[in-house]
C-alpha cells in the first residue's frame, strides 16, 4: 500500500525501458503505456521478475491527439494515483525539410511535444492536491541548439526544455517536481527509426548506453535537478553553444549529422 506509482510513456525500449527496469528495483509500482500491446506484456513479464510490484500496461498511441486524455481517464477508472509521470515516448525524423513528410513530423510534434504537454496538464493538478509528486520529461541535447536536416526534432525538444524549466519554477515550493533530461545520442531503436544511423554522431565509439543515461536520470530526479545532461562530453557541448556565435553552432550541428558511409 505505501508504494509508489510511477507511469512511463514509450516503456517497452530503449531509455524508457532502462528508466522501468530502475524504476521497478527501487520498488514503483509501474503504469507502462506504449502502442504494441504484445511488447508491452514481454516487457511487463521481464520486470515482474527484477521486483514484487503491481505492473498495468496501456496500449495507446500517443501520436494520435485523443490518446492521452484516454490514458489518464483510464488511470482514473483505475483508481491509480500517479506519484511520478515520466513523459519519455519520442521519435525523430532525419532529412531535408523540404524532402520530410509533413503528416510524419505532425505525428512527430504531437507525440514529443503536444501529448507531453497534454499528459503533464492532466497529471499535475491531481499531484498538487496531494502535495507531493515528480516529473521527469526526456528532451535531448539537440534542444540547445538548431540542427540542420534534424530541424523540426529538435525544434520539438526545445520545446520541451523551456516548457520543463518554466514548468519547474512555477511549482516551487509544491511538493511537485520537475525535471528534464537531455541525453545525448545513444545506442538504442532511436536512430533506425529516425533514418539517422550513418550520420557521424551515431557512429562515435564515445556514446553512453540507454542504461547509464536511465542511472544519471534517475540520480538527478531524486536529487529534483531541474536540467540534466548526462556525461561530461555532452555537458561540454551544451555549455559551449552559451559562448560560441549561433551560425557556428549551427553549422557544427550540421556537421555532426552528417552521413558518413
Amino acid at each position: 500500500m505505501d508504494k509508489k506509482t510511477a507511469l512511463i510513456t514509450g516503456a517497452t525500449g530503449g531509455l524508457g525501458y532502462e528508466l522501468s527496469k530502475i524504476l521497478a528495483q527501487e520498488g514503483y509500482n509501474l503504469v507502462l503505456v506504449a502502442r504494441n500491446q504484445a511488447r508491452l506484456e514481454t516487457t511487463k513479464h521481464n520486470l515482474s521478475r527484477i521486483s514484487n510490484i503491481a505492473i498495468e500496461t496501456m496500449a495507446l498511441d500517443l501520436t494520435i491527439p485523443t490518446a492521452p486524455k484516454e490514458l489518464y481517464e483510464r488511470v482514473q477508472q483505475q483508481s491509480l494515483a500517479i506519484d511520478l509521470l515520466v513523459n519519455n515516448a519520442g521519435f525523430g525524423i532525419y532529412g531535408r525539410f523540404d524532402k520530410t513528410e509533413l503528416g510524419e513530423e505532425l505525428e512527430m510534434i504531437q507525440l514529443n511535444a503536444t501529448a507531453l504537454i497534454q499528459l503533464t496538464k492532466f497529471f499535475v493538478p491531481d499531484m498538487l492536491t496531494r502535495q507531493n509528486g515528480k516529473i521527469l520529461n526526456v528532451a535531448s541535447q539537440a534542444a540547445f541548439q538548431p540542427i540542420p536536416f534534424f530541424s523540426v526534432y529538435a525544434a520539438t525538444k526545445a520545446l520541451v526544455l523551456s516548457f520543463s524549466e518554466a514548468l519547474a519554477n512555477e511549482l516551487q515550493g509544491t511538493g511537485v517536481s520537475v525535471s528534464v533530461l537531455c541525453p545525448g545520442a545513444f545506442r538504442s531503436g532511436f536512430q533506425q527509426r529516425a533514418r539517422m544511423e550513418h550520420t557521424i554522431i551515431f557512429q562515435s565509439r564515445l556514446l553512453l548506453t540507454a542504461e547509464e543515461i536511465a542511472k544519471i536520470g534517475y540520480r538527478g530526479l531524486k536529487k529534483n535537478k531541474r536540467v540534466i545532461i548526462p556525461g561530461w562530453k555532452e555537458k561540454m557541448l551544451v555549455f559551449s553553444t552559451r559562448f560560441a556565435p549561433r551560425n557556428l553552432v549551427t553549422q557544427i550541428a550540421r556537421y555532426l549529422v552528417r552521413e558518413r558511409r
